[in-house]
């Protein structure tokens, strides 16, 4: 097989105005715990051994501070940064140590949307911290861009990224590992951040999850249901920054020999909700997952370095 061009998604950073001040929505409904916290920024872990899963970065702008991989060492970053910089990849510095609390050693690149992507090895790890029905890890991004096709390119261009299925021609969903998606893309009118998904381990937890959250008098804004693509059940929330968040599970595994990529139809509900028990999101869900625009970095864009 191949070597893997990336590794897994690990996490990211969402930046807003006075979105550390919400740290406590995430740490006593969401499920995540603390890892660790600095002036302007909280680190929030789930219970596996990675140092964060979501980051919360004060700022002016909402959106994402960049979108993070795990990478299985130093040799696949190498190989990474050489493949994107003969790609042509806006490439912000050589691979080097990183100096946040999470340390290790990798390379940063922006997408097409100016979306700031890190790779990174040698990161600090925790103690594993199992609870049930706590997010283990982020199942997924979901972006906005308003060219989906180049997008869907330059993903399986410059990072290897495979596509699993179409949302009719609203939306792609890309993986670079076994799991469904990591990334998916949707049609819009402007870059900006859909949704992220939290990983639950089973079914069971996912409704417990959902269950926590009702009981803090925190309703989903859209589910449960399951979806067709990605065979993963479903219920959306709103965070006190305006963000779309999402619990999730059994998310579908890829057997790279056997899989095909199909196109899922829109019009048809139990395409969209196997259950018929979400029913089509609202305009106030469809709102919320449009984002707000995301500048992105575009102060960084000088062109790609070796």
């Amino acid at each position: 097989m191949t070597q893997s061009l990336i590794g897994s998604l690990r996490g990211l950073v969402m930046r807003a105005p006075g979105i550390t001040a919400t740290k406590a929505f995430y740490t006593e409904n969401w499920g995540l715990g603390l890892a660790a916290e600095e002036p302007g920024l909280v680190w929030l872990r789930g219970t596996g051994d990675a140092a964060f899963l979501y980051g919360l970065k004060d700022d002016t702008t909402y959106g994402i501070e960049f979108i993070e991989f795990a990478m299985d060492d130093r040799a696949q970053v190498e190989r990474l940064h050489a493949h994107v910089t003969a790609e042509g990849a806006c490439v912000l510095g050589a691979p080097a140590a990183f100096d946040d609390w999470v340390g290790g050693w990798g390379f940063e690149i922006l997408d097409p949307d100016n979306r700031r992507l890190r790779f990174r090895a040698e990161a600090r790890t925790l103690d594993p911290a199992p609870q049930w029905a706590r997010p283990r890890k982020v199942s997924h991004v979901v972006l906005n861009t308003p060219d989906m096709e180049g997008g869907e390119a330059w993903y399986c261009r410059v990072l290897g990224f495979r596509v699993s299925d179409y949302s009719a021609d609203q939306m792609v969903f890309l993986r670079c590992a076994s799991d469904h998606h990591s990334i998916a893309l949707v049609r819009a009118h402007y870059p900006s951040v859909n949704h992220v998904a939290f990983e639950l381990p089973t079914l069971n937890e996912y409704m417990r999850s959902i269950g926590r959250m009702r009981e803090k008098g925190i309703f989903p804004t859209w589910g449960p249901g399951r979806h067709g693509p990605g065979d993963n059940p479903f219920a959306y929330f709103v965070s006190p920054s305006g963000f779309c968040i999402e619990f999730t599970s059994e998310v579908q595994q890829i057997d790279e020999v056997t899989h095909e990529a199909q196109v899922w139809p829109r019009d048809i509900p139990e395409k969209m909700d196997q259950w018929m028990t979400a029913g089509p999101p609202t305009a106030a869900q469809r709102t919320v997952m449009a984002g707000r625009p995301d500048p992105g970095f575009p102060q960084l864009k000088i062109g790609a370095t070796a």
